[in-house]
């Protein structure tokens, strides 16, 4: 996973709460609850999280 670290707009530190956000997604909770609980009100810094897709699966078998 390539998290940034960084919002690509306004450069708010969002690797932070990646690992949160996922975790309450996959438990069933609405992202747009979510970020607005973890804090990240503007939509640059939201995309950032809800865009993000996890390439390590599909790129790993090809690693050899």
């Amino acid at each position: 996973m390539l998290i940034p670290v960084r919002c690509f707009s306004c450069s708010t530190v969002v690797g932070d709460k990646y690992e949160e956000f996922k975790e309450r997604v996959d438990q069933g909770e609405k992202p747009n609850k979510i970020l607005d609980d973890i804090g990240l009100f503007k939509i640059c810094c939201r995309r950032m999280l809800v865009s993000q897709v996890n390439l390590i699966d599909v790129i790993l078998p090809y690693s050899d």
